[in-house]
């Protein structure tokens, strides 16, 4: 199974970037992306940035994966 986990972008430098979520950062690459700016949400899989998301789909994605954390 993969897993792809949203990201708010907080740092780039030229096709690497630095994205965080729940107090955690994580590098990632944002060959993808065209035209992602620090403050962005994107989702990451496998250390690729592979979408941009709205706000509002970036804490809905995280409520999910939140709700799937609290049912363990």
């Amino acid at each position: 199974m993969c897993l792809a986990v949203p990201l708010k972008i907080v740092r780039i430098d030229g096709k690497t970037a630095v994205g965080e979520a729940a107090g955690l950062s994580q590098k990632l690459r944002v060959d993808f992306i065209p035209d992602v700016q620090p403050g962005d949400y994107v989702m990451v899989h496998a250390g690729f940035a592979i979408q941009k998301l709205t706000p509002e789909q970036a804490e809905e994605n995280m409520s999910c994966i939140q709700e799937a954390i609290d049912a363990l």
